[in-house]
């Protein structure tokens, strides 16, 4: 029974954090992120940067920050392409993930520069996870891999894998990873890489697969046909948001 009250909570927040559009540069580009600042603050004023999925900032990632903030934490929402940069269809998200994923240095540079502003706008340095949907799941992983200064990291169904020929180094940022156990833009090949990664770069990792759950398994817009290959499973977000929660108590 406190099992079913606890998800009830969880998943029927009222969003009472407000959303704070925030502009910043890299370079000459503009970038729009969003900027969710609690309404009473947990101790040691931890932080969450929210990295979206392939087609941007959309409204799963803002209502995950609003219940994030409502619960106490300082949260981001990173925008990755910029103004004028955003996709209006999966073919230019395709496109545009892929460019970051190929340019790893250009997506390490737009997560700091997003990982600036959460700390700009109350979270404390020394305290910071950064989770990611889908290719922001990616980009997760990623800072992790860069070294970034975060106490960990969290991917909701995200690609795993990396170019081969990158180099292999300590990650001490604490990594879990919530897959869907029937994704198949996950390949087994890029599982087991990813696994031996996480034992060559001596990480404290995670990975938890949960049945009958394919991409995009949190998305409540992807549909409920495995058959496509993303599709929302309301069992898996459930459980997915309950480890990540233990996770973020545990790091922070």
């Amino acid at each position: 029974m406190k099992k079913i009250i606890l998800l009830t909570v969880l998943f029927t927040l009222p969003l009472h954090a407000q959303l704070k559009a925030i502009s910043y540069q890299d370079g000459n580009q503009k970038l729009n992120g969003f900027m969710v600042s609690p309404t009473k603050a947990l101790a040691n004023k931890p932080g969450i940067l929210i990295l979206p999925a392939w087609m941007g900032i959309d409204e799963h990632s803002k209502e995950v920050g609003q219940n994030l903030a409502n619960m106490g934490y300082h949260t981001f929402i990173a925008d990755i392409y910029g103004e004028g940069n955003y996709p209006t269809n999966t073919k230019e998200a395709g496109q545009q993930a892929g460019f970051y994923k190929n340019n790893v240095t250009d997506y390490h540079r737009r997560i700091q520069l997003a990982l600036n502003q959460l700390i700009q706008n109350g979270a404390n340095p020394n305290n910071i996870v950064v989770i990611g949907y889908c290719f922001g799941g990616t980009g997760a992983l990623e800072a992790a891999r860069s070294g970034m200064n975060i106490k960990g990291v969290v991917s909701f169904h995200g690609g795993l894998g990396k170019a081969e020929d990158r180099n292999i180094t300590e990650i001490k940022a604490k990594v879990l990873v919530l897959h869907g156990a029937d994704d198949p833009f996950v390949p087994e090949k890029e599982v087991l890489g990813f696994q031996q990664e996480m034992k060559d770069s001596k990480a404290d990792w995670q990975m938890i697969y949960y049945s009958g759950a394919v991409h995009s398994f949190t998305n409540k817009k992807a549909g409920n046909d495995n058959s496509k290959g993303a599709a929302y499973n309301e069992k898996a977000d459930q459980r997915s948001f309950v480890h990540f929660l233990a996770f973020l108590k545990e790091v922070l």
